[in-house]
């Protein structure tokens, strides 16, 4: 009898978690930047309080979760090159990638640009697929 769940053993899941790692990383460091600048500029404080506004506000959230997304495509075609990426790899970076955005909910840093809302849950895997194109086409 067939192995269901073989297909899911062999995916790349510890570079998927690294590459995850690295973009949760990143997005701590931007949201650690953005609150600095918040608290020093009244210009950003005002652009922020704009944007935060409904209804531009859930048009950002989506935005920013679908770059976030597409960053972390792009940071595992450059942390691992040889890898092969295909659309299976593509959709098991979504459960990695959230999984470590909602465990960035457990350090002391306030939610500036990532809290994990309904609307960013859905912009992370189109911003994946969105950049990850090329390979689920075939």
């Amino acid at each position: 009898m067939a192995d269901p769940l073989r297909s899911l053993k062999l995916l790349p899941w510890g570079s998927l978690l690294q590459v995850s790692a690295f973009t949760t990383a990143v997005v701590i460091a931007l949201e650690l930047i953005l609150s600095f600048a918040i608290e020093q500029s009244s210009i950003i404080r005002s652009v922020g309080a704009i944007l935060n506004r409904p209804p531009s506000n859930l048009l950002m959230t989506f935005i920013v979760a679908a770059t976030v997304g597409a960053l972390a495509v792009d940071f595992l075609e450059r942390l691992f090159p040889k890898m092969r990426i295909n659309g299976g790899t593509l959709w098991a970076l979504i459960p990695c990638l959230a999984l470590l955005l909602g465990a960035k909910v457990l350090l002391p840093i306030p939610p500036t640009l990532i809290d994990l809302n309904e609307f960013q849950l859905m912009g992370i895997p189109i911003g994946i697929f969105w950049r990850g194109e090329r390979y689920w086409r075939w």
